[in-house]
């Protein structure tokens, strides 16, 4: 699995988390081991810009997803998952420290970008929390996979409730 980090908001965070997160999410969803990931860290203005032009919505938002190949998970009938570049996830770790600390969990803004990590993943592959069910889906796989890499990391403590909406 190739994925890319790269930093540019000026913030220090977590990148090998969001590593390695990012690798146990594709993994766990059985996504081609040859496939590409790039995952962009911006600071707050950037953020907004990309969320105007894209989503014409105004003001910064945690995380956006850009797939390029719309790569899904195989089905359980499927031999092998098909490779291609799954796209970007851009994360904001100023809006992520702000949802960190308002969560009814409190938690820190490096475990925020691990669960929105995931969820950018998530939209990669084509999941979505549009209508109820959706969210239901989508937000019971994300904590799965958030609460699977922790374990498997030996963090302890209750992991980041969803912030995201």
């Amino acid at each position: 699995m190739s994925i890319d980090v790269n930093n540019e908001s000026g913030t220090e965070v977590d990148e090998q988390a969001i590593l390695d997160i990012a690798r146990y999410a594709l993994a766990r969803m059985r996504i081609h081991p040859l496939s590409e990931l790039s995952v962009i860290v911006v600071d707050a203005g950037a953020m907004e810009q990309l969320h105007i032009q894209w989503m014409d919505l105004p003001g910064s938002t945690d995380v956006m997803s850009f797939p390029m190949d719309e790569l899904r998970p195989p089905s359980k009938d499927d031999d092998e998952p098909p490779q291609g570049l799954l796209g970007d996830i851009v994360l904001c770790p100023e809006v992520a420290a702000k949802q960190g600390e308002e969560a009814p969990t409190r938690h820190t803004m490096d475990e925020e970008l691990q669960l929105l990590t995931v969820h950018g993943v998530l939209h990669l592959l084509g999941y979505d929390h549009e209508e109820p069910d959706e969210k239901a889906e989508m937000f019971g796989l994300q904590a799965a996979i958030v609460d699977g890499w922790r374990a498997e990391k030996g963090l302890t403590g209750p992991s980041p409730a969803p912030t995201v909406s």
